[in-house]
């Protein structure tokens, strides 16, 4: 059906509540970042943010060649590299290049589903194989997968510490419901303490605790995928060590923060990634975890103020400019973003992670 039948996406969402009643914020939240990547280029100065393989072309040639070093080191098999989510193309072609000067040619299959991205991409990337999920990912070879800001516009579960005396005490449920045409947050069902993790179940009342199923299932496949062909994933996006109290939901639109229950699919809509949640996945499914390590300390190991100094030699006249991309990618993004990676057992240790 299309959506001249079905009307704007905020109107389905309150019809949707109005017949079924509130909406986990998961189904919210997947609702909006469904519509928001599919109709549009978030990217750049005239978007709504920017990413790091945006900020400076030293990102995805870095990634490139972690990935190369891997490759070698592991007896240069034939492999497929992927990537998760691949915004422009920007780190996928910068990537690419590096890999091409280190001897690796692999196939290239990007996870997307947005058209307008995939046509971004098929540009900066001819020959690319696109899929929907990660199921659909080649199974006769070992993966090289990288998933740079991915992780955290998958959707989230939000889980609210009631007081006893509002009614009904413990954990429930964060839903969405719609009044008057406005969307905003309310506590739904009651959960199990088991869902929550022991030591945060006596949590002060208004405590919210944070989880994405989506993300571990995500992961679990992969990590299943890696352990079985081979290879590594490489994962970069802002978060922490959990488990973590506090909400990090937030939604982004013309570089600023705007109120996550406005206007659904019209701003980016992404909350912090647990890097311990994660970690854990990925050894349940037989494959080996390295870090995290903040971004800063991974890009240092892997060589970026040599490339940056090479790069200004090249072109003396950008020396400035790129002496503020590269700070700007280790200083005030290098501590909120942290590297992880995941390898086949028996795959080497990766580049950064020691």
């Amino acid at each position: 059906m299309t959506e001249a039948v079905e009307g704007p996406l905020p109107e389905r969402l309150a019809r949707a509540i109005a017949l079924a009643g509130p909406m986990p914020l998961s189904q919210y939240m997947a609702a909006a970042n469904t519509q928001y990547y599919a109709t549009r280029d978030p990217l750049g100065a005239g978007g709504d943010f920017v990413t790091a393989p945006e900020i400076s072309q030293m990102f995805g040639e870095l990634v490139g060649l972690w990935s190369a070093d891997l490759w070698d080191r592991a007896g240069r098999p034939d492999c497929h590299w992927v990537e998760l989510g691949p915004g422009r193309g920007t780190l996928a072609a910068d990537a690419l290049r590096a890999m091409d000067k280190a001897g690796l040619n692999p196939t290239v299959h990007f996870v997307e589903t947005s058209p307008v991205l995939r046509g971004l991409q098929a540009e900066r990337v001819p020959g690319a194989t696109f899929h929907d999920s990660v199921a659909t990912l080649p199974n006769d070879a070992p993966l090289i997968v990288v998933a740079n800001e991915f992780f955290d516009a998958l959707p989230i579960r939000q889980l609210v510490r009631r007081h006893a005396v509002e009614g009904a005490g413990g954990w429930h449920e964060r839903l969405v419901a719609c009044q008057d045409t406005l969307f905003l947050p309310i506590a739904g069902r009651a959960v199990p303490d088991a869902v929550i993790p022991e030591p945060l179940r006596e949590a002060p009342a208004g405590a919210i605790l944070e989880i994405s199923p989506a993300a571990v299932g995500i992961m679990r496949e992969l990590a299943a995928r890696i352990a079985r062909q081979g290879g590594a994933l490489l994962v970069v996006d802002y978060g922490h060590e959990g488990p973590l109290l506090g909400e990090t939901l937030q939604a982004v639109r013309a570089h600023g923060f705007a109120n996550p229950f406005e206007a659904p699919g019209e701003h980016d809509l992404t909350a912090h990634v647990d890097f311990t949640i994660l970690s854990a996945a990925a050894q349940d499914a037989g494959a080996t975890v390295w870090g995290p390590v903040e971004q800063a300390e991974w890009l240092v190991k892997l060589g970026i103020d040599a490339r940056a100094a090479a790069l200004a030699r090249t072109a003396p006249g950008r020396a400035e400019q790129i002496s503020a991309d590269r700070q700007r990618l280790v200083g005030s993004m290098g501590s909120l973003f942290k590297a992880l990676a995941v390898t086949a057992p028996g795959w080497p240790t990766p580049a950064g992670f020691t």
